[in-house]
């Protein structure tokens, strides 16, 4: 009876060992550090995010694990002092040794029990002989003295770039399943075909940029996690955003949904993908790009839980929104009620004037000080003879009405519409659960300015007077062909 019971507790106690295995084991040999502290992080774009430490021993080894698998994707292992780095894969072989030594990492650096690290090596090493090849090549053209001395240099340094896209292929053909092979697949970018396979036998720059855009995309999968976890993956994103979509609000929409449909399956990529679009339309660089940021809210946030997200971070998506909302782009703007210098009150919405510039400003403000003055001299040379109206908003913060008139009769500016927004009538809108006039327009800094059109609609808004005027005169053109 004891025997068989000693027999039990072994068996339960290997249930246990093994229900404890590591489920990630990479073990490092990194010479020629001893009892210093070398660090795991992963590519996340821009960022190089480090999830573990390791402190090495006597000699020089350590082991990164733990009882999860990694996501997938590039990672890097980070010197003593975070110093440098060498790169590696993770992928479905989440277990495997490697070795390296700081004097020549790549000459060094050897992979055990792990296929993809050591075709990833392969191919870094063929790389960087041939980009040492390119380079010197380039040097030798400097110094070239005659046109063939010039033309060997030139065939040479293209001889060794043609070897890395031919070997890029071998992988590809060889090895369609590696991870390096979808990496090089991703960071593809498409090559317009020669005149010669067009179905007209030319083209212009309309299909060269049709093709370019439509083939963009061709290699990457939206729904492969290890793209996340790379250098050049967000880098391709504002490459496409900024270069290749058409600007404007409806393209970019179409885009991202478009991207967001895929990347849905993979829960990393729409994290990715998400986290990355807000922060873009977040901070705005066009004045649409209030209609895409409204859009992902909307569509992606409003109605829909991120256990990723936090309260934090969904508060100031939500806020943000609804500040957005009240002033969209092409929308009517919020009518504005408020006393001129009389005491009268005054309507935005009671000016006929085809367009009308609304300036919201402080007198206290020492860039709006510097900034009315010449947007007078621009409304007398050029606004005044198109009918435009300048409705101005100035808010009471540390100064008075004194300052306010003080300012606009040193500096004649008795020709615009001025309303004053005291801190007494904020208060009463705020405390009756009516948003501020600030609120409303989302001013964030002063001046802050907006042009409308005669139905009171956005056609510009929070860019420099300068940038206003330029919109304004577009609009003008228009208008008189």
């Amino acid at each position: 009876m004891k025997r068989f019971i000693f027999f039990i507790f072994l068996a339960f106690l290997n249930l246990v060992v093994v229900g404890q295995e590591s489920a990630f084991e990479l073990k490092v040999n990194f010479k020629p550090y001893k009892n210093q502290y070398i660090y795991l992080g992963y590519y996340l774009g821009k960022q190089k995010p480090i999830v573990d430490s390791v402190l090495l021993d006597e000699n020089s080894f350590g082991v990164f694990k733990s009882d999860k698998k990694k996501e997938r994707g590039v990672y890097l292992i980070g010197f003593p002092n975070k110093s440098g780095y060498f790169e590696l894969l993770l992928d479905k072989e989440q277990k495997f040794s490697v070795s390296a030594d700081s004097s020549d990492v790549l000459n060094s650096l050897k992979f055990e029990s792990s296929f993809d690290n050591n075709l990833f090596i392969e191919y870094q090493k063929f790389t960087a002989s041939k980009g040492k090849e390119i380079e010197a090549a380039k040097q030798q053209l400097v110094l070239a003295k005659t046109k063939t001395d010039s033309l060997f240099w030139i065939n040479a340094a293209e001889k060794s770039s043609n070897e890395i896209h031919q070997n890029r292929a071998h992988y590809a053909t060889q090895y369609p399943d590696a991870t390096i092979t979808a990496l090089l697949n991703a960071m593809k970018v498409p090559t317009i075909p020669p005149i010669a396979e067009h179905p007209n036998g030319k083209y212009d720059s309309v299909f060269a940029y049709q093709f370019y855009k439509n083939h963009f995309w061709d290699n990457v999968d939206f729904f492969d996690e290890r793209l996340v976890r790379t250098s050049f993956f967000e880098e391709k994103l504002d490459q496409f955003f900024e270069q290749v979509v058409y600007p404007n609000p409806d393209s970019v929409i179409k885009e991202i949904n478009w991207m967001l449909g895929y990347a849905s399956i993979n829960a990393e990529m729409e994290k990715f993908l998400l986290v990355k679009f807000v922060n873009r339309y977040l901070n705005m660089k066009y004045m649409w790009d209030d209609l895409v940021y409204v859009h992902l809210f909307e569509k992606y946030f409003s109605q829909k839980e991120y256990e990723w997200l936090t309260e934090k971070g969904k508060k100031i998506i939500f806020d943000r929104a609804y500040n957005l909302m009240a002033n969209l782009f092409g929308s009517q703007a919020n009518n504005i009620e408020l006393p001129d210098s009389s005491g009268i009150p005054q309507h935005l919405y009671s000016i006929s004037n085809p367009y009308t510039v609304v300036v919201f400003w402080d007198p206290t403000c020492g860039h709006c000080k510097e900034t009315l003055p010449k947007m007078d001299s621009i409304y007398k040379a050029k606004w005044k003879i198109a009918n435009v109206k300048i409705f101005a908003i100035a808010k009471e913060t540390d100064g008075s009405k004194k300052d306010w008139l003080q300012f606009i009769n040193e500096h004649k500016l008795e020709e615009w519409q001025h309303v004053y927004y005291s801190k007494a009538d904020n208060d009463t809108r705020v405390n009756n659960n009516i948003p501020s006039y600030f609120q409303l327009y989302d001013v964030q800094t002063v001046p802050s300015l907006y042009l409308l059109d005669k139905d009171k609609r956005i056609l510009a808004k929070k860019i420099p007077f300068e940038q206003l005027d330029e919109v304004l005169q577009y609009k003008l053109k228009e208008k008189n062909k």
